[in-house]
């Protein structure tokens, strides 16, 4: 039996913003009832850009009710530029976790939060079109663009992880060899090359310090170690990452020099090019 958080069962039992809006600025459906899971997402938008208000229709589990719920919560009364930034693993955190095999509920969610963001922009989108790309698994729709975007945006490792975050292979599994080539080719993608394609859309603050936190354990760490030299992240406040050089490293003339050529230049590289990096003594 799947283990739910208390948040997640407190919005299964009692969600909040369920309905429809008749005057909705901008309306997006997602999914589809056939396949299990559909999402209708109505938003109001002031002339400040300010989600005003945010209602939802879902038919599908008390994870796909919770999710669509946690969404609304996370979005009225914020700026279309602050809610471009949310992604399905905020979705996530702000549940308290979910099950793997329910992760799917929360990329529904962002599926309609983009879409319904596409819209307001006056991007054309096909009705009951959730993602452009070849349909992978017929089943449930599901498209490889669609595919590569979770993989890299979940780090995604196997073709159940797959399945776990998009019902892709779910059912008759005959679109399961195709997982796995995309799988291969994913992994086969240069580093440099899926951070290129991570950062195309603003980070949020929370993988905003994943990725710093990730990069300096990683990247930055092993390199100064190979000296005796060592790396403590101390605080990080938006853009500006805190920092104090350990080991041999803290005592070098050349401590500047090893801040903006090493650390800053690689967090500039892995996470974002404006980063900027502050040395604390």
């Amino acid at each position: 039996m799947w283990d739910y958080t208390d948040k997640v069962k407190e919005l299964y039992t009692n969600p909040k913003n369920v309905g429809k809006i008749d005057d909705a600025d901008v309306v997006a459906e997602v999914g589809s009832i056939v396949c299990g899971d559909a999402l209708k997402l109505y938003l109001k938008i002031d002339d400040n850009d300010i989600i005003t208000d945010a209602k939802f229709e879902t038919f599908g589990c008390g994870s796909a009710i919770a999710s669509s719920s946690a969404l609304t919560e996370m979005i009225v009364g914020k700026n279309v530029k602050e809610v471009e930034k949310i992604t399905n693993q905020d979705i996530v955190k702000y549940l308290g976790g979910l099950p793997e095999e329910k992760m799917h509920c929360s990329v529904m969610g962002h599926e309609a939060l983009e879409k319904a963001l596409k819209q307001l922009k006056g991007e054309k989108v096909e009705d009951h079109v959730d993602e452009e790309g070849e349909i992978i698994c017929h089943c449930f729709g599901v498209t490889d663009d669609l595919i590569r975007r979770v993989i890299r945006e979940n780090n995604l490792k196997t073709v159940e992880d797959i399945t776990n975050y998009t019902k892709a292979g779910g059912a008759c599994g005959s679109c399961i060899p195709k997982l796995e080539d995309i799988l291969e080719e994913e992994a086969a993608k240069p580093a440099s090359d899926k951070k290129k394609e991570e950062t195309k859309k603003p980070l949020t603050n929370i993988r905003r310090m994943q990725l710093v936190e990730e990069t300096i354990t990683n990247v930055i760490r092993p390199i100064l170690q190979e000296d005796r030299g060592d790396i403590e992240l101390v605080d990080i406040d938006g853009k500006n990452v805190y920092v104090a050089l350990r080991g041999s490293c803290s005592n070098c003339m050349v401590s500047n020099v090893t801040l903006k050529n090493l650390v800053e230049a690689k967090l500039r590289e892995y996470v974002e090019n404006d980063i900027v990096v502050h040395e604390i003594k």
